[in-house]
């Protein structure tokens, strides 16, 4: 109906604007239905208002128009795989943004050009463009495309394996979403949320995919939909859960076909694959997989990352050259302006003139100096940036070791099947860890607080955590208490063949339990043990005394304790109440951080991590985390 009744208003016109206004209505028409006769229309648009004599009133107007014409242009390219068509015109639609001054379209424009560079693999021009567009995005306050930029900046970090960024970045698009009402926003961010939750707690991130499909069922987002499916399906599947997995399977590889997207059915085709081997269907997996492989092959893409990386430099060599011709003429204009007055100067005042001169030669004997001393710092600079960088990499590196030796999540959720681990490094790296070792019957489990964070806390941790599995693999023992004292003999015979003297050691809550006598053990070197019962909280304490070389070295006590059921145990490392915040950016404290767990326990274990995180993140407000910060919570 808007194509017929634009065609109408086309060919009954005799205005060149009301045709242009006529082909911009077919054009969105045609694009839900036909992109190549879209394709052809928005270059008919772009030629007609190209050739159109607008009147000096509506010439922005127009511009405007086409500026948005060509980077819809941009974007067609970009769905076709055509990238370097694509930036061509995502260059030349900024360019004229920025001529008239539209700060919401150069935002837009921006942002795609960050999504393409992403999609070639280069990180660095994608934060630099997506940075660019959330910076004049809070300058105009346009809060749905600030949205964007988060949700776009935390899919960066998330793709950097960096989650605690990424869900910062996630989580502040949740709440811009939610507060301004907009349904399509929040689904996607519940989405990336789920997908950052996924790698640490399947059972957290299932949750948040589930609300995510639920909200895209009601706004009729069928693709959103084909992702949601398939990332349920996936959890299920990687929690055991064979049958309800296969459903959420088979339902986003028949949308997946509906929608005719070969990503959605290659994922899912392995996805299924997978489930069906594991059921002992293999010939249904055999077909499965082999649709897989069949799409994998097809979809791969790189040849355009060169063009993109050009196209790029090559805008922004001319943006440069044109601010530097635009100041060259404005030194003109002041050269003009001084030789005017000067015409004018009583050329008598010979003194005035000499002490100008020699004031001019000053200024550029400074100016000489100055950029000495400018080229110097920009040398330094680039020195300090490079050294950055390389101890960036390195860390992140280190990152990754320090998440091996931490228990998988599918461990976590076999052994302490409802329960939690919330952890939430300061830095890249951490001196917090969580631990987790099985003895038979007997689960032993632990949250470490290691002296300092960051690199150093991450090395004593590395010692500690071996100690621990030495401890228990190696000496055989199972009784938390003569678990400590092993553990400390060892951490200072480690630091002991060191030429320096070292003091550093760490804190711990240890548990030992067996979930068929319902039995648990507990010893702790300065960190506590919360038990939930009964609406009130049974705090054990530990020992004063850290796990290393200090004075007044004893024996750890041990604490056995008849578990009930519905009980709700808590071990947690000093992060979280030592946290400052609040409306007077004091410390949080243990009595509140009490009140908080027995207010959140009687709430399902996904739903507390989730809560304790929220709460963190409002206590915190805009303060810095000031330590890493580990909570484990078990239902008995």
């Amino acid at each position: 109906a808007l194509i017929k009744h634009a065609l109408e208003i086309y060919h009954s016109s005799k205005e060149d604007i009301d045709k242009v206004k006529a082909i911009g209505q077919i054009t969105e028409g045609m694009m839900h239905s036909d992109w190549e006769k879209y394709n052809l229309l928005v270059k008919k648009m772009v030629e007609k208002q190209l050739a159109t004599n607008l009147a000096p009133d509506l010439e922005k107007r127009y511009l405007h128009s086409l500026a948005t014409s060509i980077n819809n242009m941009g974007i067609i390219y970009n769905e076709k795989g055509e990238i370097p068509k694509a930036l061509e015109c995502f260059h030349r639609s900024l360019k004229i943004q920025e001529k008239i001054g539209d700060l919401d379209g150069t935002a837009t424009t921006i942002n795609n050009i960050g999504t393409i560079y992403n999609s070639q693999g280069d990180i660095e021009k994608t934060l630099e463009y997506l940075l660019k567009s959330l910076t004049i995005r809070e300058e105009i306050g346009d809060k749905k495309g600030i949205a964007q930029s988060h949700n776009n900046l935390g899919s960066i970090y998330y793709k950097l394996t960096d989650n605690p960024k990424a869900l910062s970045y996630f989580k502040k698009a949740l709440r811009i979403n939610e507060q301004i009402g907009n349904k399509e926003g929040i689904a996607y961010s519940l989405t990336n949320i789920g997908n950052a939750y996924d790698t640490e707690n399947l059972r957290l991130g299932l949750s948040y995919h589930k609300r995510s499909l639920k909200l895209r069922e009601e706004i009729g987002d069928r693709k959103g939909q084909a992702t949601d499916l398939f990332s349920i399906g996936n959890d299920l599947f990687k929690l055991g859960n064979k049958k309800e997995a296969l459903v959420y399977a088979k339902r986003s590889y028949k949308l997946g076909n509906e929608l005719g997207y070969p990503d959605y059915i290659q994922k899912t085709a392995l996805l299924l694959s997978q489930i069906y081997q594991e059921s002992g269907k293999y010939k249904e997996g055999w077909e499965m997989y082999r649709v897989h492989i069949n799409l994998r092959d097809s979809i791969v893409n790189v040849r355009n990352k060169n063009i993109a990386l050009r196209e790029g430099e090559k805008y922004e060599y001319e943006k440069e050259k044109a601010i530097q011709k635009a100041e060259y003429n404005k030194q003109l204009e002041v050269v003009a302006e001084r030789e005017q007055k000067q015409r004018v100067i009583n050329y008598a005042i010979t003194g005035g003139l000499v002490l100008s001169i020699l004031f001019g030669v000053f200024v550029v004997s400074r100016l000489r100096i100055t950029r000495k001393q400018k080229m110097v710092i920009e040398e330094q600079k680039e020195l300090v940036d490079e050294k950055n960088q390389e101890i960036t990499d390195s860390i992140t590196y280190a990152k990754r070791i320090q998440e091996a030796i931490l228990p998988p999540s599918v461990e976590v959720n076999k052994h302490l099947k409802d329960g939690f681990v919330y952890y939430r490094p300061k830095d890249i790296v951490a001196g917090d860890f969580y631990w987790l070792e099985t003895v038979g019957d007997v689960v032993l489990y632990a949250a470490a607080d290691c002296t300092g964070h960051g690199v150093p806390g991450a090395m004593v941790s590395v010692v500690c955590n071996n100690a621990l599995n030495r401890a228990v693999r190696e000496y055989k023992l199972t009784e938390p208490d003569l678990i400590l004292i092993k553990v400390r003999e060892l951490v200072i015979e480690t630091f002991e063949k060191s030429d320096q003297e070292v003091k550093d050691g760490m804190d711990i809550a240890l548990c030992s339990i067996n979930f068929k006598t319902n039995k648990l053990k507990f010893s702790g070197a300065n960190n506590p043990l919360y038990i939930v019962r009964d609406n009130a909280v049974i705090e054990t304490k530990g020992d004063k005394q850290s796990i290393g070389r200090f004075a007044g070295i004893s024996p750890y006590s041990s604490h056995e304790i008849e578990l009930e059921p519905k009980d709700v145990i808590y071990t947690f490392t000093d992060g979280y109440p030592d946290q400052f915040g609040g409306p007077k950016g004091k410390k949080m404290k243990y009595k509140p951080f009490k009140e908080l767990l027995l207010s959140l326990s009687q709430k399902p274990v996904e739903e507390q991590h989730q809560l304790i995180d929220e709460a963190f993140d409002t206590w915190k407000g805009n303060l810095e985390q000031i330590d890493d910060v580990c909570i484990i919570g078990v239902r008995v």
